[in-house]
């Protein structure tokens, strides 16, 4: 058994296998020794079990490894610092035009084909969009005081740096 679940283990893609191949042929080996004092029986679904649970994992891990790394980033990618402040603003801008539109709509007469002139809207932003808005300045600032913390004397003499 332990021969054919070595040959299994070629399922798996090559850096899994690299990784993890001795490590999963030791803990078979061993739970292998503690089922060969079972019955045939148990000795039958351990092996199944066992070759079947092999055989789903390295599907699974070939499936992650080739399909799905296309959606993910990699560890070691990090977004410009700028990109969370241009992204607030272009979330700020959007929801500044949908509430124009808003406004528009509801100026506009619905019951006279002649659409009169458009009244221009209150500009004046919601209340959620503020909390967002102080939320978000609350969490510049608290950054700030961390990333300070962490480039004095005071972080390195704890050990983060």
């Amino acid at each position: 058994m332990l021969t054919i679940y070595r040959r299994l283990l070629w399922l798996y893609p090559k850096t899994y296998r690299r990784e993890f191949q001795e490590e999963m042929a030791e803990v078979l080996g061993q739970l292998h020794a503690d089922s060969s004092k079972t019955c045939l029986l148990a000795r039958f679904r351990f092996y199944v079990r066992e070759s079947a649970g092999l055989i789903a994992g390295a599907l699974r891990e070939t499936w992650h490894q080739s399909v799905m790394r296309r959606f993910t980033v990699g560890n070691n990618f990090r977004f410009p610092k700028a990109t969370w402040i241009l992204m607030t603003l272009i979330l700020a801008g959007v929801i500044s035009a949908i509430r124009k539109g808003e406004a528009i709509s509801v100026s506009l007469p619905h019951d006279n084909p002649a659409i009169g002139p458009i009244h221009p809207a209150n500009t004046v932003m919601s209340g959620w969009v503020m909390s967002v808005l102080i939320m978000y300045a609350v969490g510049l600032v608290v950054g700030g005081v961390f990333f300070l913390v962490r480039r004095t004397k005071l972080g390195q003499m704890s050990g983060e740096n």
